[in-house]
Parts: structure tokens; C-alpha cells; sequence
């Protein structure tokens, strides 16, 4: 699969439409969800035929204009959260089990997303593939697509999905394409640990750092100034208005709100720019790359560091190294970071340090390094353990069974044709363990 965006360009009336036509998306949602709630025993199907039931209903007259295959989406985009709270309830997960909540036109919650999504009609592409337009009882019109992918390279047969998708600076189109994708990599035996932390992004065994950009801390001035203009605009008893196109009457705390929006909406883009760019450098020049299995939620519990390990996005970062490493037929490992800053990777005894502490001297053989590089030598001995066990076992998975990362191993992908070149890394690594000089 992949995925093209692309910006909407039309008139404000058109802008009008479109939030009609996601309002629309929201309240089939809503009232699934209601369904779901006030019935029992309520399936998929039932769903998908109260979509039916609305669009015929006189007192909801927008229902009907909005596409008939829309309106089955975001039905199903309301059956996967009753799904997903089924399977957390089931796993007997601690905590909130993700209980389904009805997203409002004021919701200022982020993973609400305001969007409505299209199958396979509805909509209708030009033959040069710069333009959209959308076909159902709400007539958006044309809109121009500005994108720096072309789409002419792909057929409408392709196109399985047509989001659309509205955010602080503008709406966007997201074509969800069917396409083989596959990178082709030289394997040249090179292995890598990464030890992610705060000072630098990540340190690598070979003592390499790629530096930490640090994209909230920098615009941090700004959003605090942003956010006390919209405490001070906002006029008590008042609840504000979310919809970007329907606020006519340009009150300063619209515009305000807008502004803060952006600046936020800037810096989630810098972080995935960096974490995309990151973990693809990392792909490519590397064979195999072991990195620390981190409990997020665990850690910005310490209130201390919350703020700069959530500015790291440590999280999305190994997210982009698992998909690379599958799109170039890699093994990509996570292991526990248990103990791996404080054993000592030439020796392996255990030298107590604290936070502070950043340099580690080893009492008992005399090693000295960085905290971080030594952490990144015993994420990487943890790795190639790893790697050895599968390479060697017969069935070429861990027998501990059910959710892999959740005793510390990696949902390790390995293909059949790069079995026998991890075979051969393995070999090739022990023997220059065994022989330093070489």
C-alpha cells in the first residue's frame, strides 16, 4: 500500500461544502455508535443497514447527500473502535480500556480526526491526474490537487481509498494506493545497536550520535505566547467554535486559536520529517539494527522529562524503522533495555550509575565510554543472541508465544531469501569478535 496526500485548492464556498460533508461523515458515526450502545448483540451488518436507514429518514435530509459508500465508512470506522475496545477488554489490558466516545464538531481531542473517507465512488479524476471532483448529493465541485507525487503513474483501478482530510492550515486529499513496493539492499555484513536518549537522538555501537533537533524546546516561546492570547480572548460562558469555515463573525479568539493550531501542526510535521529521514538513513546503510523495546507511557510519567521524551518521539521513530526494514528485507530487532546501561559491554558485569552519571568506567576491566555508546554495545550483544536463537532454531520463531514485545522480543520479520544472508552475518560477526584484529 501507499499512501499520496495532496492540498485542496478551491473557493470558500467549497471549503463550506467539504465541512459539511465531514460533519455529515461524523454524525453517521455518532448515531452508530448510539445504536451500539442503546441495542444489544449489534454487528458489523447491522451497522452497515442503519447507514441505509438514515440516508431515508426525512429528518435527516443531509444524510442522504452525502455518497452511499462514505456513509458505510465511517460505520466502519465506528465498528473498529467497538472493536478495538472488545479486543483490549478481552486481552484484560490495565487501565482505561479504550471505551468508544462520540467526536463533536468542538472536539479538540487529536485522534478524532476531521475527515470523511470514499471507497471507489463518489468522486471522479481527471485524466492528468491534478484535479478531483466529488460527486455526491453535496456537489463540492473541482478542486485542484497540489502535491509533489504524481498520480498519473497510477490508474483509478488502484485507488482504493479517497480521504479527505481537514487540518489548521487547509484540507488535504489521501489516496490510498495498491502498489507493490519493495527497495532492493546490498548486504554488507554491517550490524547496528541504537541506544535512544535525550542529549542525542540516538547513539550508535560504532559511538556514532545523531543529534537530538529538540523541535518543541525551540518553538516553545512562541506557543506559550500563542496560548496566553487565546486564555486572554476567550470570553467566559462562551464554549468556542472549532469550524474553521463557518466562523463568520472573525472574533479574535478564532483567529488566535488558528495560530496555535499551526505552530502545533508544525511541529508534529518537523518530528515525522525527522523520524522518516532518520530511520531510513539507519535501513540503508545497515544489515540488521537492534534498538531498545521503551515503554513510552511508563516513561513521561516522570514529570521531569515528560515534556522532552514526548518532544523525541521515540515511538513513531521505531514505528519508521519496522516499515523500512520490511520494505527492505532486513531484520529489525527490539529487545529489552533491561540492565543495558548499567552492565559493562566489554566485561559484562554490572556497574551501578545514576541519571546524572554519563560516562561509564568499568572498576573491573578497566572500560571506559560514553553511557550511551555502551548501552548501544549491549542492545546490540542482546540483538545478535536474539538473532542467533531464531537463525538456528527450526521453526525460526520464539516459543514463548503470544504478543511478542511483550517479553521483550521483536515481531522479527525474516524472509526466506535473506535467511541465509543472516546466517552468514551471524558467522562473520562472531568470528570478528573472536578475532579483534581482523
Amino acid at each position: 500500500m501507499l499512501v499520496i496526500e495532496a492540498k485542496l485548492k478551491g473557493r470558500q464556498n467549497q471549503y463550506k461544502v467539504l465541512d459539511e460533508m465531514i460533519l455529515t461523515g461524523q454524525f453517521i458515526r455518532n448515531s452508530c455508535l448510539r445504536y451500539w450502545m442503546d441495542n444489544k448483540d449489534v454487528k458489523r451488518n447491522d451497522l452497515q443497514k442503519l447507514c441505509s436507514q438514515l440516508a431515508k429518514d426525512t429528518n435527516f435530509p443531509w444524510a442522504k447527500k452525502l455518497n452511499s459508500q462514505a456513509r458505510q465508512a465511517s460505520a466502519d470506522r465506528a465498528w473498529q473502535s467497538i472493536q478495538r475496545f472488545y479486543k483490549n477488554c478481552r486481552l484484560k489490558l490495565p487501565g482505561k480500556k479504550g471505551y468508544p466516545k462520540f467526536p463533536s464538531e468542538c472536539c479538540a481531542n487529536k485522534k478524532f480526526t476531521r475527515s470523511i473517507e470514499y471507497k471507489t465512488t463518489g468522486y471522479k479524476l481527471s485524466p492528468d491526474r491534478k484535479k478531483i471532483k466529488f460527486k455526491d448529493g453535496f456537489k463540492a465541485g473541482v478542486f485542484e490537487l497540489w502535491t509533489s507525487r504524481d498520480l498519473a503513474w497510477y490508474s483509478e483501478q488502484q485507488i482504493s481509498r479517497v480521504r479527505v482530510v481537514r487540518r489548521a492550515d487547509g484540507y488535504y486529499c489521501q489516496f490510498l494506493i495498491n502498489v507493490e513496493r519493495k527497495e532492493t539492499h546490498n548486504f554488507e555484513g554491517n550490524v547496528v545497536g541504537i541506544d535512544l536518549g535525550l542529549n542525542a537522538f540516538y547513539t550508535d555501537s560504532n559511538g556514532d550520535a545523531v543529534e537530538n533537533p529538540k523541535y518543541l524546546r525551540k518553538l516553545e516561546k512562541r506557543l506559550k505566547k500563542l496560548q496566553r492570547r487565546v486564555s486572554r480572548r476567550h470570553e467566559k460562558g462562551k464554549k468556542p467554535q472549532s469550524n474553521i469555515r463557518r466562523q463568520s463573525d472573525g472574533s479574535p479568539n478564532h483567529k488566535a486559536r488558528i495560530q496555535l493550531a499551526r505552530v502545533n501542526l508544525k511541529i508534529s510535521r518537523q518530528r515525522k520529517d525527522h523520524a522518516v529521514k532518520t530511520a531510513r538513513a539507519l535501513i540503508q546503510s545497515n544489515d540488521l539494527v537492534v534498538y531498545e523495546d521503551l515503554k513510552i507511557a511508563n516513561l513521561v510519567k516522570n514529570h521531569h522529562l515528560a515534556k522532552s521524551i514526548s518532544d523525541a518521539s521515540w515511538y513513531q521513530f521505531t514505528e519508521w524503522l519496522e516499515y523500512y526494514a520490511k520494505l527492505h528485507g532486513i531484520a529489525c530487532i527490539a529487545v529489552t533495555p533491561h540492565f543495558t546501561s548499567q552492565n559493562c559491554s566489554n566485561c559484562g558485569q554490572a556497574v551501578k550509575k545514576s541519571l546524572s552519571v554519563r560516562t561509564h568506567k568499568c572498576p573491573h576491566c578497566g572500560y571506559i565510554a560514553d553511557r550511551d555508546h555502551n548501552a548501544a554495545r549491549n542492545i546490540l550483544a542482546k540483538g545478535l543472541e536474539m538473532l542467533g536463537a531464531i537463525v538456528n532454531s527450526t521453526e525460526g520463531h520464539s516459543e514463548s508465544g503470544g504478543d511478542p514485545k511483550a517479553t521483550g522480543e521483536s515481531d522479527l520479520w525474516i524472509s526466506d531469501s535473506n535467511m541465509a544472508n543472516l546466517s552468514c552475518l551471524c558467522e562473520r560477526r562472531i568470528i570478528n569478535d573472536e578475532n579483534p584484529a581482523s
